[in-house]
Order: C-alpha cells, then sequence, then structure tokens
C-alpha cells in the first residue's frame, strides 16, 4: 500500500514510525452518519449538529467487539504497511475518550462510574490490538492528563487510565489533554487563532461561526512553556510504563526537563510543522529553542483541503498533494 512508501523513507533515513489509529465515535464532524453515532452513552451529539448527526447511542456489546476488531483490523495494516508502532488515540474527546472522560460517559454498568470502570473498554482495546500485533509493533496509547473542564476527567482519572493501560500491555503512553469541543484552550496551552480560522473557513459560515463562538467562549491562555508538566509529572510518578512528555517543549533544555523527570522521549507537533528540520539543528547545535510563537495558525489549518502549514513560513506546494507517494 502507498504507506509503505513513506514507512521505508523514514526507514532509509535511519528513523522509525509510528502511526495513530482512532475512532470517532459521536465525534463525526464532516460526514453525515446513517442513524445514530456511537458513543459511550446516549443524548445529543454537539459534535455533529454540523452534519445532521444530532443523536448519538450508547455501545452495546457487540458494538464494542465490532469496535474492537476494527481496532484490530488497523492495527494489522499498520503492520503490513511497515510502521514501527501504532498508536491508539484515547483522549481529545474521540470514542475510547468518550469512555474515559466523565463528561460524556453517563454510564451505570462495569464500563461507567469509577475511573476504574470508565478505562476498562479502552483497555479491552489495547490488550486485543497487543495481542494481534505485539510482537512485531509496539503499542503507544495517547491519554489526557486531565480534560481541562469542570466536571471532566482529572489527573487523578489519568494515574488510574495510566495503571490501567499498563496492565493491559502498553509499550508507552503519550501525555496530553484537553478536548476537541469543550476545551482547545487546555489542549494546545493558549487560544485558537481567529483571523486565520476566518480564512480558511471562508464560504463555511455555519461552521466558522461555531468554531469562532467557541473560541471567543473560552477562557483567555497565555501560552507558557511545559504547560502540562503539573499534570504530567503526577501520572508520571503513578505508574513504571515508559511515558512521552507532550506539551509545550519547545527548547533543548525543556526536553531535558522531561528526560531528567524520568520520561523517556518528548513528543513535537507545532514546532516541527514550523521547522522539520528542528531535531537535527538541535543535535548539529545550530538551535537551542523552536521558532514556533504557538499562534495556533497551523491548527487553523487542519480544515483547509490543502492540509496544515505554519502560517510564518511561505505556502506548501500544494500540487505535492496530489503525487501518490509511490510515485514521489
Amino acid at each position: 500500500p502507498d504507506p509503505k512508501a513513506l514507512t521505508d523513507s523514514v526507514h532509509a533515513a535511519g528513523a522509525a514510525i509510528s502511526a495513530q489509529i482512532t475512532h470517532g465515535g459521536s465525534f463525526v464532524t464532516s460526514l453525515r452518519v446513517r442513524g445514530r453515532t456511537i458513543s459511550a452513552s446516549s443524548g445529543i451529539n454537539v459534535a455533529g449538529l454540523l452534519k445532521g448527526n444530532i443523536l448519538q447511542r450508547a455501545m452495546n456489546e457487540n458494538d464494542m467487539q465490532r469496535v474492537v476488531d476494527q481496532f484490530v483490523a488497523g492495527a494489522e495494516l499498520c503492520r503490513e504497511a511497515g510502521f514501527d508502532a501504532v498508536e491508539l488515540h484515547m483522549g481529545h474527546g474521540y470514542l475510547l475518550n468518550q469512555f474515559i472522560s466523565p463528561l460524556s460517559n453517563k454510564r451505570n454498568d462495569q464500563y461507567g462510574g469509577s475511573a476504574e470502570n470508565r478505562v476498562r473498554f479502552p483497555a479491552r482495546v489495547l490488550a486485543a490490538v497487543k495481542q494481534a500485533v505485539g510482537k512485531d509493533l509496539a503499542v503507544i496509547a495517547k491519554i489526557n492528563v486531565a480534560d481541562g473542564v469542570h466536571s471532566g476527567a482529572t489527573a487523578e482519572d489519568g494515574c488510574v487510565t495510566a495503571q490501567a493501560l499498563d496492565a493491559a500491555g502498553a509499550d508507552m503512553l503519550v501525555l496530553s489533554g484537553g478536548r476537541n469541543i469543550e476545551s482547545t484552550w487546555f489542549m494546545f496551552g493558549s487560544n485558537m487563532n481567529l483571523e486565520e480560522l476566518k480564512k480558511v473557513l471562508k464560504g463555511q459560515w455555519l461552521t466558522r461561526l461555531m468554531l469562532i463562538i467557541a473560541s471567543k467562549s473560552a477562557p483567555k491562555v497565555t501560552f507558557k512553556p511545559m504547560y502540562f508538566w503539573e499534570y504530567s509529572t503526577r501520572i508520571r510518578a503513578a505508574s513504571k510504563v515508559p511515558m512521552a512528555y507532550l506539551g509545550g517543549a519547545r527548547s533543548i533544555d525543556g526536553a531535558q526537563q522531561a528526560l531528567d523527570a524520568g520520561f523517556e522521549c518528548v513528543a513535537m507537533a507545532r514546532p516541527l510543522i514550523h521547522d522539520p528540520a528542528l531535531v537535527n539543528k538541535f543535535k548539529s547545535g545550530e538551535l537551542t529553542e523552536s521558532g514556533c510563537t504557538n499562534c495556533n495558525g497551523c491548527v487553523a489549518y487542519i480544515y483547509h483541503s490543502d492540509g496544515t502549514r505554519c502560517v510564518l513560513n511561505p505556502p506548501n506546494d500544494t500540487r505535492l498533494n496530489h503525487i501518490p507517494a509511490a510515485a514521489s
């Protein structure tokens, strides 16, 4: 498959590569779903309002087993494509996080209530993936350190989640935070870029209006480096499973701080969108800190058909988007 061209290229450069897989559950924003979307609990689906996916239903045992099988099938495709690891996204308001978070999990069975119960289904998914591909791939889980909003998951919940996923066989946890609908400001450690959102969503008046309303209702947040530190170090202390620090790592000093605190590695996204060669520049001594200003313009461009980019840099050559990876 085409991803094999990507993994071969990464391996030729001496690096390893992981594929992230997830299930949106009720978080379906770009297409109309027949019937009700699935989630931990039934009710109104705020994320689906724009596409008419107004109602969601609680998953039953048949739904759960089907989703487990789909995750396993996805992980097996990742193995076939040559990835070295598969990351199960259990944060940010996607399906597995809809179980973990008390914001969306109102169940009164073995999958609801306590933090231990709420992580039961995500742990079941991970255990199945581990059994299927664990001899060939590292199995990673991305979790929330907290949801960042009232009545959401807390750092204490994050500790329970980490322990349960460790017991299920996770090879590493990536610690993130926040939810796509309720707390993007917490996720990014800074507010959304309204000016870039307006440009990107020109003509999509309803989507644009809803995102702007959501952004303006968020608290004003000033970016600070290592913004998840207080939460992540608590979870680091609660489990021996390897963990990656994520959240505001912008410098060599920040990365060293994380390693000194017992994290096995550091995850970055926006700094690498700004400068894909950043790690090599750190290694050579050319730079000690990222030039990313945390303006979140790149986040706005997630919604652009040409893909995301750093607004501080010249636009990408969009012609490359139409060339199959194998042909490049």
